[in-house]
């Protein structure tokens, strides 16, 4: 007997008994994203390595050691996509979307990235991710953060809260770089590893290392705050005034630094301490350099992106509802064009209804512990080939055995099943 194949480490099917709470998840995603102007856009899976090497930044550790890269027939290197932002600025440049305009965008999908899976972190992991151009304003970044505060309250999330911070012009960052990189090797042989690892590469990582001796280290590194350009702190303060104004509840971290090369300015996540070491659910900020390095006009621009798989963990998940409502037993093989014929009137007359229709024959036993497994709150027996009769028999103990002309059953459906007419 040959092997029995499985999925991919890191990498999960998503069963029927699982995919109800991902479709709610998704639905108020997307209603919001609606209610606040973005519109919606899907990106290739793959794309031109080269994209996000020069967005993500060559020496990061996504695109250094994570990256799912392969050479295509045509000796093209192409990279399954490890985050939305790259592809989403690629298509709006590619097209014109954002060409002296101001646009909002928002997409959903699958990302890619190689690392060791665990809990809240897959190698396959799917993502909601929003992004707006043209609009230099910080006000759109308290409006970002303002949305993902109404999907928390509209997902009935607790215990998450926010930190920000800003992260400068390039300018502050290179002159606060030379400073942190001698700061570190003075203590270099007292850093973890990855820490020297990243220490002339990536130092800004080093300051939100997990490491309990190099966060000591980190600690006492010198601040970005007092290199920062006199426009960032200003737009910094703005988004603090503007969140204290709207209620909205936040921790100023000066250690938080993001892991991809194209932030500046204002960034922020919301973390959930439910979730052991993998607490960040949202993360996003400014990127106001991005669109030009990848070939367009300067453009301002701010967004954020969600990791499904994180939300999910801590959401409650619903009650299996089963798969029907309806469910039509057909007694007689020749009633089947009668059954699916009914089954289509009541799915015409009634939009949200569920009806499953019995296929494949078997008893009537069988067919009612199939009616029973469905969920169903009523069996619609068909009663004649020509499908005039049907009888109604409850399967969750309410009300009497009824036989009905069929041209009745949508008129008393509703009372049946505690639905709109």
């Amino acid at each position: 007997m040959s092997k029995r194949l499985q999925s991919i480490r890191g990498m999960h099917d998503l069963l029927p008994e699982q995919t109800p709470i991902w479709r709610d998840l998704e639905a108020v995603l997307i209603d919001t994203a609606h209610r606040y102007g973005y519109e919606q856009i899907r990106m290739p899976i793959v794309e031109l390595t080269e994209l996000f090497a020069r967005s993500i930044g060559a020496v990061t550790d996504i695109v250094e050691k994570e990256m799912y890269t392969f050479d295509d027939r045509n000796g093209d290197s192409l990279t399954l996509r490890p985050e939305g932002t790259a592809g989403c600025v690629r298509a709006a440049l590619e097209h014109g979307l954002i060409h002296n305009q101001q646009r909002k965008l928002y997409y959903i999908g699958p990302m890619f990235r190689h690392e060791r899976p665990q809990k809240g972190r897959y190698r396959q992991f799917h993502q909601f991710g929003v992004e707006a151009f043209g609009v230099a304003d910080p006000a759109l970044d308290a409006e970002q953060i303002l949305m993902a505060a109404h999907l928390w309250q509209a997902l009935g999330l607790e215990n998450v809260r926010l930190e920000i911070n800003t992260l400068g012009n390039p300018q502050a960052r290179a002159a606060h770089r030379a400073v942190l990189i001698e700061y570190l090797q003075a203590h270099e042989d007292q850093l973890d590893d990855q820490a020297r690892s990243r220490l002339h590469s990536n130092p800004l990582r080093i300051l939100d290392s997990k490491d309990p001796k190099t966060a000591e280290i980190a600690a006492g590194a010198p601040p970005l705050s007092d290199y920062l350009d006199d426009e960032s702190r200003a737009d910094f303060l703005e988004v603090q005034r503007l969140l204290d104004a709207l209620g909205i509840d936040y921790q100023v971290n000066p250690k938080l630094v993001r892991g991809l090369d194209y932030y500046n300015k204002t960034v922020f996540e919301w973390i959930t301490d439910d979730l052991g070491a993998q607490g960040t659910i949202c993360a996003g900020g400014r990127y106001d350099g991005l669109v030009e390095q990848l070939g367009g006009r300067a453009t301002p621009a701010a967004g954020f992106a969600i990791g499904l798989e994180r939300l999910i963990a801590l959401m409650t998940a619903p009650e299996t509802t089963g798969t029907a409502d309806v469910y039509l037993v057909v007694p007689e093989d020749g009633r089947k064009a009668a059954a699916l014929k009914l089954s289509e009137q009541l799915r015409a007359e009634f939009p949200t209804l569920r009806v499953q229709c019995n296929l494949g024959g078997g008893s009537m036993k069988a067919q009612f512990k199939r009616a029973d497994k469905s969920g169903a709150a009523i069996a619609v027996i068909i009663e004649a080939d020509d499908g005039s009769e049907v009888t109604i028999k409850p399967l969750r103990g309410q009300g009497e055995q009824t036989l009905i002309p069929t041209n009745q059953l949508a008129g008393v459906i509703p009372d049946w099943l505690n639905i709109q007419a």
